[in-house]
């Protein structure tokens, strides 16, 4: 039996989640992985959060791994002898750790997104290019069913050549919200939703259709969220965080939630971190309101847009094709509504007077194929496995087991991939700031 590669983690907030419960046996539809990886070091700011995995891990029936602070993380590499090391960090942290784990001598899976500007793209880069080491980014979306399911389709040549793609991506005032409640509110930290979330989506399209993006042009503004919106809409006074806050559909009380309390709220002494803040609050520097259109190298154009304060959540695509046209839509909540005493209830099942034959929009997903003089067929999707859609337990097999191939789908995403995805979101966060059309060979990103 070959031996487990040694693994490292940075960042323990609750997206870490997904990799501690793989590695430690307990991630839901994964096979145990004991016998492939195991991980024994992880660094975090906040001692707290390690404190909290580190008893998971333990009832897991592991080992404690080790514990580095942020300015040992070349000594962690060396001293471990890790092979790889998962960044889970915020998303301008990720160009410095994935550099420097680089150059310490570990291969590295980066969450999405790569990084958040052109220099973050460089510094990677460079270190890939010294160092002849591996980068993997986690397009979770990819191995969601659904969406293999459209990149199948439009591999088999069902459409034809892919010559236009529509993408509107409606995300609701539960989800949307919290891009505005903590560090991704600010712009420096996350390079807003086109680059944050956004880079999911065009990282879909460029697989989708097996094309790179050349030219990018954005619009776009915070035009609900944010103190001044709220002000204008007759607003009153707002409370500082959501915790302790009754009646207010839009308040996150971290309380109610037994892991956000844990990981959050009982932690947030050590680093000052508030992951309830007011999504009204001043200061708000990103957008909630995005169009953008994309031209790629193959002659395609997109149409893209992303509302972060929709009463549903979502998205539709339409690709067309030189043969036909596919069509996919999927619900991922139909409705927030709120309950008697003012808080927000994701279930509408849960909702008094609920009655399913209500329903407008219930959770679905549809993938409907329509070829030139031919009658639109449905086209069956596979059932998932776990988060985003089905993908998560995919993603993690494949990671972990370190797969090379995945003919016909390519699921796989490795840096190049993960700066593309990014590229658009940088050009579009330039073409925000100039109001002209941006060409993403002008950025000198190195692909």
């Amino acid at each position: 039996m070959a031996t487990p590669e040694r693994y490292g983690l940075i960042g323990t907030g609750s997206r870490a989640g997904m990799y501690v419960n793989a590695l430690s046996g307990t991630h839901f539809g994964v096979e145990p992985l004991d016998d492939v990886a195991e991980l024994v070091a992880w660094c975090d700011v906040n001692p707290g959060r390690l404190d909290v995995y580190e008893r998971d891990v333990v009832a897991s029936g592991h080992p404690a791994p080790a514990r580095y602070a942020a300015e040992d993380i070349e000594a962690m590499v060396r001293d471990e002898r890790l092979d790889r090391v998962v960044v889970t960090t915020p998303d301008f942290t990720h160009a410095e750790f994935v550099s420097r784990v680089l150059r310490a001598g570990a291969d590295v899976i980066v969450e999405k997104p790569l990084t958040i500007d052109a220099e973050g793209v460089r510094a990677i880069g460079e270190a890939i290019a010294e160092t002849g080491r591996e980068v993997i980014t986690t397009f979770n979306y990819r191995y969601s069913p659904r969406n293999s399911s459209l990149r199948r389709l439009i591999a088999e040549g069902a459409i034809g050549e892919a010559t236009s793609v529509h993408f509107e991506w409606a995300l609701d005032t539960v989800h949307g919200a919290d891009y505005f409640r903590r560090w991704h509110r600010y712009k420096q930290n996350s390079g807003g939703l086109l680059i944050h979330k956004a880079s999911h989506h065009f990282d879909l399209v460029n697989w989708w259709i097996g094309a790179a993006p050349v030219r990018v042009f954005a619009s776009g503004g915070l035009r609900f969220y944010g103190a001044e919106n709220a002000r204008a809409r007759g607003v009153g006074e707002r409370p500082e965080r959501g915790t302790g806050t009754t009646g207010d559909p839009f308040a996150l009380d971290l309380s109610l939630d037994a892991r956000m309390k844990e990981l959050y709220l009982d932690n947030e002494g050590h680093d000052g971190y508030l992951r309830d803040r007011d999504v009204f609050d001043e200061g708000i520097t990103i957008e909630d309101n995005l169009s953008v259109l994309v031209d790629y190298d193959s002659g395609a154009t997109m149409s893209y847009s992303l509302n972060a304060h929709s009463p549903w959540e979502g998205y539709r695509v339409t690709v067309n094709g030189t043969e036909g046209r596919a069509e996919l839509e999927v619900v991922e909540r139909g409705a927030v509504l709120v309950g008697e005493d003012g808080r927000v209830v994701v279930d509408p099942s849960m909702h008094p007077g609920y009655s399913p034959e209500d329903e407008v929009r219930p959770d679905s997903e549809r993938l409907v194929l329509q070829r030139h003089w031919e009658g639109a067929q449905v086209v069956p999707i596979p059932e998932g496995i776990g988060g985003h859609g089905g993908g998560d337990a995919y993603l993690v097999e494949h990671l972990f087991h370190r797969v090379q191939t995945d003919a016909p789908l390519g699921r796989i995403a490795g840096y190049d991939d993960g700066v593309r995805a990014v590229s658009v979101g940088i050009a579009g966060n330039r073409s925000l700031e100039t109001g002209l059309p941006v060409r993403i060979a002008d950025l000198d990103l190195g692909v």
